[in-house]
């Protein structure tokens, strides 16, 4: 439910923010200010259940991943009202960021006020005992994996604790190897598998699912193929999940925590916010920018004309391709057959991201391009079909199969059959094909040329530089020498 995930007001919240509302300051600075109350807190199931709520609550700041992820990709131009529109964006979008980048700062500190926020509830976790327990415990354990798999596949090294996070940590905690990142993040998530179902206690919390897809994620990023395989297989066949049989549904606001959605962050037009504080936000921020610039016409809210498809992108589409006209908003067509205008912004292309673009009948509370309801689709059941079929491919596990799943998402989208019988390193393009054209415009696209080397196809990237980004300059600072800057920075 989408009220499931708005703020706690009071104490306790106060306890778990660790700077998350505090613009510019380093992640542990506010660390001790309000540590001694959570000594007397954890002394009911109500006390962990509201602390598992505020620890949900960072996954709304991730709008700002999502859509980092695409404009860093060849997949969308940064677009905006012009070159100097969120400098920080272009930058990214030029791959010319530097340390020094407002916007990497905050995707560096909500995540780890995420990380926190779990790490309270963990380190007391055996203060009070009561029925289900394990449920909120397994929840926790997968949120904190979700926040440092944003960390390690933006930052990589990156320092690593379990319990909470103090104030001085930032001079003595290492920066810890991808290897003990990613080992913890499979350990939270194996414990996830084991103590959750497939079915959550409320609409938009994590389930058994949620953890065997993001696990199976964990492993594709490193290349342990076989594993990836094993616990993908696993929720492919035993899970409840399958494709929606009209992919024009998806995206709809209508037709949110569907069938095929594995993991869904919870977004509310209810409560509002503003351009001081974007992550106390209860609404995707991401749609607003993504949005028409200056738009008059039906179906549609106006936005900011950020996160621009290319027209590389749409050409990627196969003819026939029925996702094309779901993914991509030909504004142009659009507003001759609908008597609708539009304003053209920086690096106009043509076309808008019509996934996650404003829809008319919103509340919009407070501002209408910061509080639009559309949910994330963060792992899709499609995605998880792809991705056991990456993993059989490049492991050379099984092309039989590799060719099953990614057909299954092939039949959808073509409305019949549509296969590909290809094997090997043609088979691994088509899949890589398959990603960029069913997941366009969700975030992806960056991490999945990095991870399979193939940064160089980004313009401007450099090699042994870009496949992570700068660790901010201020934690560099605040660290006194304890954190050295990621290559090349």
């Amino acid at each position: 439910m989408k009220k499931y995930i708005n703020k706690i007001k009071g104490l306790f919240l106060l306890v778990l923010v660790l700077g998350a509302n505090a613009c510019g300051d380093a992640y542990l600075e506010e660390v001790d200010r309000y540590s001694i109350d959570s000594e007397s807190y954890f002394n009911s199931e109500t006390d962990y259940y509201n602390a598992l709520v505020g620890a949900y609550d960072l996954l709304q700041s991730t709008y700002l991943n999502v859509i980092l992820g695409e404009i860093a990709s060849d997949n969308t131009f940064c677009g905006g009202e012009s070159a100097t529109d969120v400098v920080s964006w272009q930058q990214i979008d030029d791959m010319i960021h530097t340390p020094v980048n407002s916007e990497l700062k905050n995707l560096w500190d909500w995540m780890y006020a995420g990380v926190n926020r779990t790490n309270f509830i963990l380190e007391f976790q055996d203060k009070t005992e009561f029925d289900g327990k394990e449920i909120i415990i397994g929840e926790a354990r997968f949120l904190r994996a979700y926040y440092y798999f944003e960390l390690v596949k933006w930052f990589g090294e990156v320092p690593l604790k379990e319990t909470r996070f103090n104030l001085g940590d930032e001079t003595s905690l290492p920066r810890s190897p991808v290897a003990d990142v990613y080992a913890l993040i499979e350990a939270d998530l194996t414990y996830a598998i084991n103590n959750l179902n497939y079915t959550a206690p409320q609409v938009g919390r994590a389930t058994k699912g949620s953890a065997q897809a993001l696990l199976g994620k964990a492993y594709l990023y490193q290349d342990k193929f076989l594993e990836a395989t094993t616990v993908l297989d696993q929720l492919i066949t035993e899970g409840p999940y399958d494709l929606v049989s009209d992919y024009d549904t998806i995206f709809e606001n209508d037709n949110e925590n569907n069938i095929e959605s594995v993991f869904e962050v919870q977004y509310s037009d209810a409560e509002g916010a503003g351009f001081e504080c974007l992550q106390c936000s209860e609404g995707n921020v991401a749609v607003g920018f993504n949005g028409i610039r200056n738009y008059t016409g039906p179906t549609f809210d106006s936005g900011f004309s950020f996160n621009v498809p290319t027209q590389e992108v749409v050409d990627e589409f196969e003819d026939g391709d029925l996702r094309k006209d779901v993914a991509i908003l030909d504004i142009v067509s659009w507003a001759a057959a609908n008597n609708a205008t539009y304003g053209e912004g920086y690096e106009h292309t043509g076309y808008y991201n019509r996934k996650y673009i404003a829809r008319k009948g919103d509340l919009n509370t407070g501002d209408q391009n910061l509080t639009n309801p559309n949910n994330y689709r963060a792992i899709r059941f499609a995605d998880v079909l792809l991705m056991a079929a990456e993993a059989y491919n490049r492991g050379e596990i099984s092309d039989s199969k590799a060719q099953e799943y990614l057909n299954r998402v092939r039949a959808r989208a073509f409305g019949a059959e549509n296969d590909v019988t290809s094997s090997g390193a043609t088979l691994t393009d088509a899949i890589a094909h398959e990603r960029r054209v069913e997941l366009v415009g969700e975030g992806h696209r960056f991490f999945d040329l990095v991870r399979t080397g193939r940064g160089a196809e980004i313009d401007g990237f450099t090699a042994n530089k870009n496949e992570v980004f700068p660790i901010p300059l201020e934690e560099i600072q605040f660290s006194n020498g304890n954190w050295t800057q990621n290559t090349n920075y």
